[in-house]
């Protein structure tokens, strides 16, 4: 506005923010080799391109901002969609200029664009040239840690709600939508409270709505962690037809990797259970860490080894395995010392001296952990790890403690298990609600 700062800016951009020339080549991985491949950042290279984000406009429907890589793009052209393994046509071209689009004929590489036409692309999509499809590396999302239950105010808006969140959902991929089998309810789930407030108010403001929404609700998770071997025998008769046969006998486990996800492992030999049942069994464990053991929230990881069973020439079907696999890990989980998962946030306050105590007690008192502290021209930077069931308004409460001098930033660090007291209380909590 007063050209203040202006040059300074520019020699920033310049020395922090590289020409693709001056990057070089970009590296991806062929979706049909899985070998990895680099294409030159020039517009005479194979088309290659990034979908950073996704915009939904009033006027022009769906818009897919990208950033090319290599390769030119025009109005009219086919791309590949790697994901979707889809071709896409290009509908038209705009450069971004603030929040003013201009219509352009075409965009090569090291521009950034957005393309209107590609209704099957999503924030994180690779998009190349047909005959030369290239993988680059993925956008990776994290879980939601805390939901909202939202309805609107009458059922009059009710259609009107369910055409913001789709657009919501397409704008953010970080958000996930559910609907919670004992009250029916949607839930809204996101990052923190700040991500989800600012999500409902553009919902509210984009299509005239009020929301109402409940008492913010965290996203745990359940963790077992002991090592069982259990046996689960399903044995039912039908009278006049077949029946209902499967035995499987497993090891229950934490995984040793710490990764995600069920780590399944079939170490069935001589045929006690035939191959086709396998995956039936692998898919009931998957179902049940969606469930739960203790309170109905996900398993975060575990390891199923499948070492023996039995089957039934007439009565066996894959529906028997994986119901098996469902009730089987229900027993099994019980016996294996399951806890509760907690999302533990890291919180970075800056505060002036004369409130570091006051902050410092209050951040003990959240069953906080202060992992380091910076001091920097007469304030504090608080860096701590602090369960997110203890942060709820955390930030106008900071405010209130400094006299409206301090301020936080709150982002998700990771999970972790639930002192038992709390664990206690919070299960009792959740079976009267249930």
């Amino acid at each position: 506005y007063k050209n203040k700062g202006i040059q300074p800016l520019l020699d920033a951009a310049v020395r922090y923010l590289p020409s693709p020339e001056d990057k070089g080549e970009v590296v991806g991985i062929n979706p049909e080799t899985e070998a990895e491949e680099v294409r030159q950042p020039t517009p005479e290279a194979p088309f290659a391109g990034l979908v950073f984000k996704v915009l939904v406009d009033k006027y022009v429907g769906k818009m897919a901002l990208v950033r090319i890589y290599s390769g030119t793009l025009k109005p009219g052209d086919s791309v590949y969609n790697v994901r979707a393994d889809k071709r896409l046509r290009v509908s038209r071209l705009r450069q971004i200029l603030a929040d003013k689009f201009e219509g352009i004929p075409e965009a090569m590489a090291g521009d950034i664009c957005a393309v209107i036409g590609l209704k099957e692309a999503r924030t994180g999509d690779t998009l190349t040239a047909e005959n030369a499809p290239l993988a680059l590396e993925a956008m990776q999302f994290p879980e939601p840690v805390i939901g909202y239950a939202i309805e609107a105010q009458n059922k009059k808006e009710a259609d009107k709600l369910g055409q913001a969140l789709e657009k919501a959902k397409e704008e953010d991929p970080s958000l996930k939508l559910e609907v919670d089998p004992q009250t029916g309810q949607t839930i809204l789930r996101g990052m923190g409270e700040l991500h989800l407030e600012v999500v409902i108010e553009r919902m509210q403001s984009d299509f005239n709505l009020v929301i109402r929404k409940g008492a913010p609700q965290v996203a745990y998770k359940e963790v077992i962690t002991q090592s069982i071997v259990h046996t689960y025998f399903l044995k039912k008769q039908s009278g006049g037809g077949s029946g209902h046969y499967a035995k499987i006998t497993f090891e229950l486990s934490p995984r040793e990797d710490g990764l995600p996800g069920l780590e399944f492992i079939d170490d069935i030999k001589g045929g006690v259970i035939p191959r086709e049942f396998i995956p039936s069994v692998q898919k009931g464990f998957e179902a049940g860490m969606q469930q739960g053991i203790l309170a109905g929230y996900p398993i975060e990881s575990m390891r199923v080894r499948l070492f023996d069973g039995g089957f039934h020439a007439v009565d066996s079907h894959p529906q028997d395995f994986e119901q098996a696999a469902v009730f089987g890990f229900r027993e099994a989980a019980l016996l294996a010392e399951p806890h509760l998962l907690e999302p533990v946030m890291q919180v970075e306050a800056t505060t002036p001296d004369e409130y570091t105590g006051v902050i410092n007690g209050d951040i003990n008192r959240r069953r906080g952990m202060i992992v380091g502290m910076e001091a920097k021209a007469g304030t504090q930077l608080i860096k701590a790890e602090v369960p997110l069931s203890e942060l709820f308004g955390y930030v106008t409460s900071i405010r209130g403690l400094s006299s409206g001098r301090a301020s936080a930033s709150l982002t998700f660090a990771h999970y972790a298990q639930v002192p038992k007291q709390i664990e206690a209380q919070i299960l009792e909590q959740w079976s009267v609600t249930a």
